[in-house]
């Protein structure tokens, strides 16, 4: 990934003090391009490099600038390191592990006992970390990527050039420019199958800001108001938090909220069985009502 050659190429500066682009390329198996471009950014972080022409020419960190390590406290950098530690359950490897060992300065160990720990991976495990080794290579390599994709719309053949894997709505996604739509497209990885990287390269685009809210396909316009029984207290806290809900005078949960699919908001109500009901919008509680008659009759009609 570019954030390891990144680290990789400051680790090498620090140590080496002068070095040359085509050693750098060579070293990261990459071109040149690629390393004026990592030259760059490292200099938009704040870090300032200075290039010399000639026979002794190279790239070197400015003199007189020294990179703080006391910058980072111990706990924020434990912080990181445990996020580092999350991505191998989900890749299946332990590169990350790996790039927390190059991470520890001054001969210092990683503790780990750091009392937090995350897991990324799921039931999914299986399937998400081969795409996710596969998709990873596609970015710093600049290819397209081709896939089969199953969506709500219905299912069809995509290819993107590859940018982001984006972790966001408690799911793996892949972000990038879809030329077919011209436009910038997310994939939840657990729909996207038959993934093949591609021949062809592309070059890079001036990205937006990747903003996660302005990548709801959907805008937020049905307003739901639900009343719950109250042992269904505990689920809507673990999902929208303890001041979600009001309670009535007949002891049930009062809920409001705003969702952007019919279909998802069916789901999530139908998964409380009985202990749901819809009160806003009435027409809302006649679709739910047309959808569980369908539902009866399945279980009905052989009887």
């Amino acid at each position: 990934m570019k954030i390891d050659r990144l680290i990789g190429i400051l680790s090498i500066l620090l140590q080496q003090k002068k070095v040359t682009a085509p050693y750098l390329a060579e070293m990261f198996e990459v071109s040149r391009r690629t390393i004026n471009r990592d030259i760059e950014d490292i200099c938009k972080a704040g870090i300032p490099l200075m290039t010399t022409q000639g026979a002794n020419g190279g790239i070197a960190i400015m003199e007189g600038y020294k990179i703080d390590k006391t910058l980072l406290s111990s706990a924020e950098l434990q912080s990181i390191l445990a996020g580092l530690k999350s991505l191998d359950s989900v890749a299946g490897t332990n590169q990350y592990r790996q790039l927390i060992d190059k991470l520890a300065v001054d001969g210092g160990t990683t503790q780990p006992d750091n009392h937090i720990i995350i897991d990324l991976s799921s039931h999914y495990k299986n399937s998400l970390a081969p795409k996710f080794e596969t998709i990873k290579k596609a970015i710093d390599q600049r290819r397209l990527i081709a896939f089969y994709y199953y969506s709500p719309k219905g299912e069809s053949n995509r290819q993107i050039e590859p940018y982001l894997i984006v972790y966001q709505w408690s799911s793996w996604y892949i972000w990038g420019y879809c030329p077919e739509r011209s436009d910038y497209r997310h994939f939840k990885l657990n729909r996207l199958w038959d993934l093949q990287v591609l021949e062809e390269t592309y070059e890079p685009r001036d990205l937006p800001e990747y903003n996660s809210q302005k990548q709801l396909t959907m805008p937020s316009q049905i307003h739901l108001v639900a009343e719950f029984d109250p042992v269904m207290k505990w689920r809507l806290i673990d999902e929208y938090g303890i001041d979600c809900y009001q309670m009535t005078n007949e002891g049930k949960l009062h809920f409001e909220f705003y969702f952007s699919s019919q279909e998802n908001l069916f789901s999530w109500l139908l998964s409380f069985g009985a202990g749901a009901e819809i009160i806003e919008p009435k027409e809302l509680r006649e679709e739910l009502l047309k959808v569980t008659e369908k539902i009866s009759k399945k279980y009905t009609k052989h009887e």
